[in-house]
């Protein structure tokens, strides 16, 4: 598949379009980035040379790829410890890339994810920025290599998310997409880590700013984060316009290998869309629809092939049912005939071959990173109607009979699900079943839970132990150190795909008052100290309002709000109409023409126990309106840079953009909107 040419003003030359696993040529996909974190010498000791017996492992490994027309693409992340100026540094990583092209690797990565963004002493003499450093020592090693045909770079920004103050501001990827070499690609993850979905218009955005097609690296079916959870879902969300204007797709999949078909089988149909002419799902009305691609039907697809991996008796470990034959069976070495149940017994034991509903049932109980699969969805949902109308279940009322109708569906679901482990217990591909069975064991037994729960609400049994107890027993919850973090943190359940309870708190806007002029320096003074970086406050340059926040200028009239929460004072929003004065008070140069179109001053700030965003932004909507009211052109803000926190924030305001203002001191940021 041709891919597409690079940015405006680049030469456009046609490179084969990279899609694969941070590997599978089985469904035309072409590609193999090696970059595992159980190998040691990929990252933590990145300098070392692999040994005699790791190399033949790594020859073999990259042969087979050779023979399945696969790409080896070798990587090395060597962003932990490296000093970018040390010469015998590069030549540490040089003599590393240089054995693995001596294996037969002719394909290379560089990565840079995932690392401290503070250069050591020596770095800092050497290189302008970060991004200088990088750019400097992977340039020098991709011609080391001989300006190899595939060469990735992977950069500390690798989504949106990460940059500062955003994806066409910043300045790293602007040094990254001006200084790389044009040869060599760069991995980029989407708009988060985690992207949710991927558009046409952030591609073209971050590929302008790159001066190339970028190559996505998918985490869409990660689960290296969560060891809890699995994603068996298909490739989604990623609209097939993407293709002709990537230069790859590469997915990082599960930890496990054999659940990885799902993810691994849709790409590779995704990747083919446009080249079959797909047609459109018209069964799927619940979707934004694409004309070339349906998840829906790549996913049965998928699911259909894999089932017949499942019911593969030439595997190793494959179990064999006893087929009704005259003939005497085999003995063992232990000189017993093995059991062979029969129809009246254990149902686990009995359980009739695997099906497709079996599987699907199974993708849609662990689906993908944002959304739970259809049946999933329906069986939260119903649990939480039951649990809320449980009164039903014991009054004779109108909602008795539905009550008790509800439930008896939802024992069915539940009862689905045993069936199904049941089954796939069975399976003859026992490979496959050993990477799946401590998910499937863990949703059967929290399906179990929730089935005994409904029966007893409907007086069908005793409360049991495991539900009612006040001191549950630990293999009746889930949790460890990690969860008990997690739960003590405010964003705990924010991201919870079937919020119960809603993750809210209350909060008070109020006008502010002469005696909240101790509160605001507080929470300024708590927030300036609390700040990044390694400067003190005294010694950085002050902003045009710090001087309203610390409370040497009063705010206008109708332009000062108060957040409380219920422990009190949290936040605050501050205005001045007329910011000349202030700008004058701190003998800030700033040109007519900025207090023109923005003549006004806003700041905003909120402690960190704030976590959501709505109250701040309920605050400067109404300061806005108010300073507007007084016949003020626009605002502005000033920010640090480094206060990524507030960047952010005004940032996915969408009303607040960057603006320029002449003699800034460094790391300080204007934004400003008109009114």
């Amino acid at each position: 598949m041709s891919r597409a040419g690079r940015a405006e003003g680049q030469p456009h030359t046609k490179k084969r379009f990279i899609s694969g696993v941070v590997e599978e040529q089985r469904w035309g996909l072409n590609t193999y980035l090696y970059a595992p974190k159980d190998d040691y010498k990929h990252r933590m000791y990145w300098r070392d040379l692999y040994s005699p017996e790791e190399a033949e492992q790594l020859i073999a490994l990259i042969s087979a790829a050779k023979q399945h027309n696969v790409d080896f693409i070798y990587a090395i992340s060597p962003g932990l410890d490296i000093t970018f100026s040390n010469p015998k540094e590069v030549a540490a990583l040089q003599r590393k890339l240089d054995q693995v092209r001596q294996f037969g690797c002719r394909s290379f990565s560089l990565l840079f994810d995932d690392i401290e963004t503070e250069m050591c002493p020596a770095d800092k003499q050497a290189f302008s920025s970060f991004a200088h450093a990088q750019v400097a020592i992977t340039n020098e090693v991709y011609q080391h290599l001989g300006d190899p045909e595939t060469f990735l770079f992977c950069p500390t920004d690798y989504c949106a998310a990460f940059c500062t103050p955003n994806v066409s501001q910043s300045s790293y990827l602007h040094t990254v997409g001006e200084k790389l070499l044009p040869g060599i690609d760069i991995l980029w993850t989407g708009p988060k880590v985690v992207s949710h979905k991927i558009s046409v218009e952030s591609i073209e955005e971050v590929s302008s700013v790159l001066r190339r097609a970028p190559v996505i690296w998918d985490n869409i079916h990660a689960n290296d984060y969560d060891p809890q959870r699995l994603f068996l879902g298909p490739f989604k969300d990623r609209p097939t316009e993407l293709i002709p204007k990537l230069g790859g797709v590469l997915t990082n999949p599960n930890c496990e290998f054999y659940p990885n078909f799902v993810a691994i089988h849709t790409l590779a149909t995704w990747c083919k869309a446009p080249a079959d002419g797909g047609q459109r799902d018209v069964e799927m009305s619940d979707e934004e629809q694409d004309p070339c691609y349906s998840p829906k039907k790549a996913l049965t697809l998928a699911l259909t092939d894999w089932l017949q991996e499942f019911l593969d008796t030439d595997q190793p470990g494959a179990r064999l049912k006893k087929e009704s034959s005259g003939e005497e069976p085999m003995q063992t070495d232990g000189g017993e005939t093995p059991h062979v149940p029969g129809p009246g017994e254990n149902p686990l034991y009995t359980a009739e071959p695997l099906t497709l509903d079996d599987l699907k049932l199974l993708s849609d109980l662990f689906y993908l990173p944002y959304e739970y699969g259809p049946t999933a969805r329906a069986m939260l949902q119903e649990l939480d109607w039951l649990r809320k109308h449980s009164w039903a279940a014991a009054a004779e009322t109108d909602k008795t009979a539905e009550w008790c109708s509800r439930a008896q569906q939802f024992d069915g679901m539940c009862e689905a699900v045993v069936q199904m482990f049941n089954r796939l217990s069975n399976a003859p591909n026992r490979c496959i079943l050993y990477d799946l069975y401590n998910y499937i064991c863990d949703i059967k037994s929290g399906v179990g839970l929730a089935r005994a729960y409904v029966k007893t609400l409907g007086g069908q049994g005793r409360p049991s132990a495991q539900l009612m107890n006040t001191d549950p027993e630990p293999w009746g919850f889930r949790g460890g150190l990690s969860g008990e973090f997690q739960r003590m943190l405010p964003c705990h359940g924010n991201r919870d795909l079937f919020r119960d309870p809603p993750m809210s708190a209350v909060y008070c806007i109020r006008p502010y008052c002469p005696e909240d002029k101790t509160e605001v320096q507080k929470i300024f003074r708590q927030m300036q100290s609390a700040g990044e970086g390694e400067v003190p406050p005294m010694m950085q340059p002050p902003l045009i309002c710090d001087g309203l926040s610390a409370g040497e200028s009063p705010p206008s009239p109708q332009c000062a709000l108060i957040l409380e929460d219920e422990i009190g004072v949290c936040g605050y929003a501050l205005a001045l109409t007329d910011a000349k004065p202030a700008a004058d008070k701190i003998q800030r140069a700033v040109s007519d023409s900025v207090f023109k179109d923005f003549p006004s001053l806003v700041t905003v700030q909120v402690l960190p126990r704030v976590t959501d965003p709505s109250p701040a932004k309920r605050m400067i909507g109404r300061l806005l309106s108010s300073i507007r009211s007084s016949g003020s052109r626009g605002v502005f803000c000033e920010l640090r840079q480094s206060n990524r926190r507030m960047v952010d924030f005004y940032t996915k305001l969408g009303s607040f953009v960057p603006i320029q203002m002449a003699g800034l001191p460094q790391d300080i940021l204007a934004m400003g909107t008109r009114l």
